[in-house]
């Protein structure tokens, strides 16, 4: 009899886990580096370096009245820079927002003054041409292809052009006539003007519209589809057209939501100063946009925030209010800007690449 024998299989044990490797990409990094990596760490951390030079260089930057008016002076730029910073996350550009708050002011007062109307008749119609101009520029650059600091740039001119010439036209000299007696005046003042007192210190209502509006801006970006939507088509449009976003409905209102505001600040210098220049506002769009960069919105699109315009907005009037308490001479201001930008800039630039080290 023959006996079969049958090979045991053989048994091997797993071997020991040793310790897990990494490369890098999938290891969490430590919290400093995460926080690093928002674009509104760096210019927060470039506002408090500012506002700690100017309270050691001015002294009256320690009063309540001084923080005030450097509150104003930011929130006048920072309500204008919210929605160019949307616009350039976006991945476009406005260089008509300056001229077009003057276009928005001098629409109201001449419209209510000439044709003897409630003034809040010109504040209505003034919404719209600022939306018509927000929707054209928008149109433009989504039909045509063109770059949109093209595009903006010819509506720069035109209504830079327009405003003088319109303004010479229909009152006869460079500025409105003063409207704080007509029909209204009152009612939009406390709208778009008014004060309110907190511990003695008088504060502008715009300082409050400021905050509101980045509050709102920050939810829309971060809580909404539509936020979605705007970082999608800064990064890469034809990407974001490919899995569904409407990307010319997305560009346009985000050129109407600088109309938007760029009515809004009008209605605010046409009630509190009661009349225009017809030739101001010129250079105030490289403030706006300056604000955004600052803020951490990269001139690419694609990323930024809407906190961090609000610190950049804060160190540009923090800069602009403390010279003067300085008692420096305010032609530096410029300068000083330019510095401030390039230096922010340049961090934000460190920042992104230690964040992004392994």
């Amino acid at each position: 009899m023959s006996m079969t024998q049958h090979a045991e299989p053989a048994v091997t044990s797993p071997p020991a886990p040793g310790p897990k490797e990494t490369d890098g990409r999938t290891s969490e990094r430590p919290l400093a580096l995460r926080l690093l990596a928002r674009p509104e760490v760096g210019v927060f951390l470039g506002a408090a370096a500012v506002y700690v030079f100017f309270l050691i260089a001015a002294p009256p930057v320690r009063e309540g009245a001084s923080m005030a008016n450097i509150l104003y002076s930011s929130s006048t730029i920072g309500i204008m820079a919210l929605p160019v910073a949307l616009l350039m996350i976006g991945g476009e550009f406005d260089l008509s927002a300056g001229v077009a708050v003057i276009t928005s002011a001098l629409t109201a007062s001449m419209l209510s003054y000439q044709l003897t109307m409630n003034v809040w008749v010109g504040v209505v119609v003034a919404l719209l041409v600022s939306l018509g101009i927000g929707f054209l520029n928008g149109w433009m650059v989504v039909k045509t292809g063109l770059p949109s600091f093209l595009v903006t740039l010819g509506s720069f001119l035109i209504l830079q052009g327009v405003n003088l010439a319109v303004t010479k036209l229909v009152t006869g000299n460079v500025a409105t006539d003063d409207i704080s007696n007509m029909d209204g005046f009152d009612q939009a003042k406390k709208v778009f003007a008014s004060s309110f007192e907190v511990g003695g210190v008088n504060v502008k209502i715009t300082i409050v519209y400021w905050l509101v509006f980045a509050a709102i801006a920050t939810w829309v970006l971060m809580r909404t589809k539509y936020g979605n939507w705007i970082f999608a088509v800064g990064g890469n449009k034809d990407s974001a057209r490919a899995v569904g976003v409407p990307v010319a409905f997305t560009k346009i209102s985000l050129f109407m939501l600088v109309g938007f505001g760029a009515w809004f600040i009008g209605m605010h210098q046409l009630f509190s100063f009661n009349t225009v220049q017809s030739g101001e506002g010129v250079g105030q769009e490289l403030i706006f946009i300056s604000a955004a960069v600052i803020g951490g919105c990269l001139l690419t699109g694609g990323a930024g925030s809407a906190i961090g315009p609000v610190f950049g907005a804060f160190m540009f009037g923090m800069v602009q209010q403390g010279i003067v308490y300085a008692g420096w001479n305010p032609d530096w201001f410029k300068a000083f800007l330019g510095v401030m930008l390039l230096g922010a800039v340049l961090i934000n630039l460190w920042v992104q690449r230690t964040a992004t080290r392994r």
